[in-house]
């Protein structure tokens, strides 16, 4: 255990040397190469930023979601040349059929809401899957953006309340209880959008005459 906190904390000394001469463009790179292919401790550096800067940290979840969006055009690109292939690879094909069933019919939210969420969500495999399912690029970038918005300011108002070691307790919250996280999570995105049908079906319709 000892030995892997020793290898952690020198990949993330690396990390800040590198990220360092950046200035705040530092988050955007680094979430940026965690879009794309390169798996990064994000959490860690978007909080280290926030925590060294406070006054700035609206930038800093706005450059790190533009960059992860942005970044994962890559996997995009390797999903729609070829991805079905690489996904039923990677997947059961219980877990390939649905998965591609829920991009089918609700395609926005089945991105945005594992985008919300942190490693160990398998996030890779949601975005391979929107762009075999030949999700608009559009719609790709927005859903991944809106939920990357949502996990970095969660994980700002935590930082700037309990300071920055509010992320290893976080990691440690969804490595251990990564399932319990996920059911709370879908319920809370489930009520939500029956909240709004319901709000939707109980607004009266236009009246005829309305509409001379």
């Amino acid at each position: 255990m000892n030995t892997i906190k020793h290898i952690f904390s020198r990949y993330t000394a690396f990390l800040w040397a590198i990220l360092k001469p950046l200035g705040i463009w530092g988050v955007f790179a680094a979430a940026a190469l965690d879009g794309g292919a390169i798996g990064l401790p994000l959490d860690v550096v978007v909080g280290g930023y926030i925590a060294a800067d406070r006054a700035r940290w609206p930038w800093y979840v706005l450059l790190a979601a533009t960059g992860s969006a942005l970044g994962s055009l890559v996997v995009y690109a390797i999903g729609y040349t070829g991805g079905e292939e690489l996904l039923r690879k990677r997947l059961s094909a219980e877990r390939f059929d649905k998965l591609h069933s829920a991009f089918e019919k609700h395609p926005f939210w089945s991105l945005m809401f594992p985008a919300m969420l942190p490693p160990p969500t398998p996030f890779k495999a949601f975005a391979l899957a929107a762009a075999v399912a030949e999700m608009s690029i559009g719609s790709y970038l927005l859903a991944i953006f809106l939920g990357r918005i949502v996990r970095f300011c969660a994980l700002a108002l935590l930082v700037l309340k309990f300071g920055p070691g509010a992320v290893h307790h976080l990691r440690i919250v969804f490595n251990h209880h990564f399932h319990w996280v996920l059911v709370i999570a879908a319920l809370a995105i489930g009520g939500w959008i029956f909240w709004r049908r319901r709000r939707r079906r109980s607004e009266p319709a236009p009246s005829s005459s309305s509409l001379d």
